[in-house]
C-alpha cells in the first residue's frame, strides 16, 4: 500500500526526540524503576522506542481503553472503560499515550491509576495538543506540540486501522473526503 500522508515528523525527527525524553525521564527517575503504563493501541511504537531509550529499570504495563455511546433517559453520552489497571501502590508511575487532546480519557485513566496510590505518576505523549483540552491535564513529557489531529503513522493508525505502520508520523492531506469524514466521527 503506497501512502499518501504528508510527512509531519521525519523518522529521524521521531528518533531525535524520544532519546531526548528518555534520557530526560531518565535523570527524573534516577535511582528508582519506572512502572510504564501504556495505552493500547496507538502509543504501542513511542512507548517501545520510549523505554528503550529509558536508562532505568523499566516494567512495561499495557491497558486498553474502549469508548462506548451510552443512551440513558433519552440523553447519549459516552463512557470510558479501561481493561483491568496494574496494582501500583508505592510506584513511580510513568503513563505513555501518544497523542494528548482533550485529555479526558487520561484523566479518567490518571484518576484510576491514583486509586492505588503510586508513589508517583507522570504522563509521556508524543504529541501535545493543548489547544483542545478540556480537563486541566498536561503532559510531563512531550515529544511535539500541536499539529494536525489527524494524524498518522508510527502507531497512530486511521479510523479504518490503516497507516499505523509508517516509519515516520504523516498527515492524510489528499485522503478522499470520505476518509476525512469518517475520521472527525471517530475522533
Amino acid at each position: 500500500m503506497r501512502s499518501r500522508a504528508r510527512v509531519v515528523y521525519s523518522p529521524a525527527q521521531l528518533a531525535k526526540r524520544v532519546a531526548k525524553l528518555g534520557h530526560s525521564i531518565s535523570r527524573d527517575y534516577a535511582g528508582r524503576t519506572v512502572d510504564a503504563v501504556i495505552i493500547l493501541e496507538n502509543a504501542f511504537l513511542f512507548a517501545a522506542d520510549l523505554v528503550r531509550r529509558i536508562d532505568r529499570p523499566v516494567v512495561c504495563h499495557f491497558v486498553r481503553s474502549v469508548i462506548r455511546e451510552i443512551k440513558q433517559d433519552g440523553h447519549r453520552r459516552r463512557e470510558v472503560f479501561f481493561s483491568q489497571h496494574p496494582h501500583l501502590k508505592g510506584r513511580d508511575v510513568l503513563l505513555v499515550g501518544s497523542v494528548l487532546h482533550s485529555g479526558v480519557t487520561q484523566d479518567f485513566l490518571v484518576k484510576r491509576l491514583l486509586e492505588s496510590r503510586p508513589r508517583s505518576l507522570r504522563i509521556a505523549v508524543l504529541v501535545d495538543r493543548p489547544q483542545s483540552r478540556r480537563v486541566d491535564l498536561k503532559p510531563d513529557y512531550f515529544g511535539f506540540l500541536g499539529a494536525s489531529k489527524y494524524l498518522v503513522g508510527y502507531g497512530l493508525s486511521d479510523s479504518r486501522g490503516w497507516y499505523g505502520n509508517l516509519p515516520y508520523v504523516g498527515m492524510l492531506g489528499t485522503v478522499g473526503q470520505r476518509t476525512r469524514k469518517r475520521a472527525r466521527r471517530v475522533r
